[in-house]
């Protein structure tokens, strides 16, 4: 069966994940300026290389860590009470 070894592939690869927004958020930011210098420069390879960072940071890491983890993520709770 191919799922069991594939289980056993995933779950420690996505330990690697980091815990925070800070590393989506620039990932997505460093898509977005590759992007714009492949469209400056009409370099295909270049916008698609951005195409895929901004979709890594902002929807297939975090997808896997929320999907990987079994804690929900903390809300921040404001004003305080």
């Amino acid at each position: 069966m191919i799922i069991g070894p594939v289980h056993y592939l995933v779950l420690p690869a996505a330990g690697l994940l980091p815990q925070t927004f800070g590393p989506y958020a620039t990932l997505m930011l460093l898509g977005f300026f590759v992007g714009i210098l492949g469209h400056l420069w009409r370099s295909r390879w270049l916008v698609a290389v951005g195409i895929i960072c901004i979709f890594l940071g902002a929807f297939l890491f975090p997808l896997a860590l929320n999907l990987t983890t079994d804690k929900p993520p903390q809300v921040l709770d404001y004003p305080p009470r």
